[in-house]
């Protein structure tokens, strides 16, 4: 067993059989930039989340989870460290795009609207405000950058030229049905998935399989739809709480960035403990 990365977020371990271990920290990042501060428990949440969404979404595309149950794992993962925050999976070869669905108008998508009329390069109804419904969910996918480094919106040619018509044409439809049954689901829940990003591979056989993590508050926009009101920023169970704070504090997304305050941890950490339960009706 080797340890093979570790990335903003997660450490992944290669059990060298074809398995590995993915160990979901409490480090957070925004803007591409990992904070000098940890959201405690917050691992544990994101790995239980993942969790939840593989085994939901296992009918619509195969995924690459095989357990969480620390025990089924090699004894290094069973201490205090590693419990709870840990997930075995299938070793895939992961493919360069990460796939962004969006549903409702915010974030860098209405400062495109706002300035084009467009979301890259798709181009959307006159008269959008922000947190507007879209007609119909979007696929604008972006790169996968590397630690330091920002992911770039590419358009689905684009995705064509990388990896093939019908590997791209696969692509943008699995990550539409998933993003359309789960938000289904939370909409059920009182939450409205408002976008988020899923990353796949392929396994030895060339199938798609989902990966990586899947609609957790890192990497979605979760809002109450109870309160739910256009022209305005909605309440949110998510990492957007954190991104305001820190452009509320004119933080430049590139300096090491500024320590974060106690009740901002707090207020965060509470808002994904939050999203856990209302999405899965447990606690981390």
């Amino acid at each position: 067993m080797k340890q093979l990365s570790s990335g903003k977020v997660r450490d992944i371990y290669d059990l060298e059989d074809g398995r590995l271990v993915i160990v979901t920290s409490d480090r957070i990042s925004a803007f591409d930039v990992i904070m000098n501060d940890t959201i405690p428990n917050k691992g544990i949440v994101l790995n239980k989340l993942s969790a939840f969404w593989f085994e939901f979404t296992k009918d619509v595309i195969p995924n690459h989870m095989i357990t969480i149950d620390n025990h089924q794992m090699p004894k290094k993962f069973l201490t205090k460290n590693f419990k709870g925050r840990s997930m075995m999976v299938k070793k895939l070869k992961m493919l360069p795009v990460e796939c962004i669905v969006r549903g409702y108008l915010t974030g860098s998508g209405l400062e495109s609207y706002n300035k084009t009329g467009s979301v890259c390069g798709i181009k959307l109804p006159d008269g959008l405000v922000e947190s507007s419904k879209l007609p119909e969910p979007i696929y604008t996918p972006t790169t996968k950058a590397d630690i330091g480094l920002h992911d770039e919106h590419i358009t689905f040619e684009d995705t064509v030229n990388m990896l093939g018509e019908e590997r791209a044409k696969e692509l943008k439809e699995k990550s539409i049905e998933l993003y359309t049954t789960c938000a289904d689901y939370a909409r059920e829940n009182g939450v409205i998935i408002a976008d988020t990003k899923f990353e796949f591979g392929v396994d030895e056989n060339d199938n798609l399989v989902l990966a990586d993590e899947v609609l957790t508050p890192d990497s979605s926009r979760f809002w109450d739809a109870v309160n739910y009101s256009p022209g305005q920023t909605q309440k949110s169970f998510d990492k957007q709480y954190l991104r305001d704070w820190l452009k509320g504090n004119n933080y430049d997304k590139v300096s090491p960035p500024p320590e974060l305050p106690t009740e901002i941890i707090k207020i965060t950490m509470a808002k994904y403990r939050t999203i856990l339960n209302i999405l899965t009706g447990t606690d981390w």
